[in-house]
């Protein structure tokens, strides 16, 4: 029964960490030229909540040590590639189609919590060919001077 009372105590506690609580969705400055209204909504439903500056923060993501993480698949999923800011260089956009055609994208942990996100194998086809029209192989803005 102790261990309970310290397992509570302890949750409690780390709710007041700072990191995972300020949710933040900056301006979207620019998003590709998606090839087609479908390609954008696969997207949209598939990708936006942690390659975007359009994310959608679920009541879980306020409850630590879950915020945390979503914090940080956020941060890190806008690091890689962020669909709203398409006005800077997203050197990780030649990459999408591969991604998910290898089902790396979306991450399986993601799913279970977003089954919006669950593509079925023509979903996952169309947004592979839309990706691959829409994203290029050297898709983002560029310096071509290296």
């Amino acid at each position: 029964m102790k261990l309970v009372w310290w397992v509570l105590i302890l949750a409690i506690l780390i709710q007041v960490v700072p990191f995972g609580h300020s949710h933040t969705n900056p301006a979207v400055t620019k998003e590709p030229g998606w090839d087609s209204s479908d390609t954008a909504s696969l997207f949209h439903r598939a990708c936006y909540d942690c390659h975007s500056n359009q994310t959608t923060w679920p009541w879980y993501s306020n409850v630590a040590p879950v915020s945390w993480l979503v914090q940080r698949d956020v941060n890190e999923g806008r690091r890689h590639l962020n669909f709203t800011q398409w006005d800077q260089s997203q050197r990780h956009a030649k990459d999408v189609a591969q991604e998910v055609r290898q089902g790396d994208m979306p991450p399986w942990f993601y799913l279970p919590m977003h089954p919006n996100a669950r593509l079925s194998d023509p979903e996952k086809q169309m947004l592979i060919a839309g990706a691959e029209k829409a994203l290029g192989p050297q898709a983002g803005p560029e310096d071509h001077n290296h």
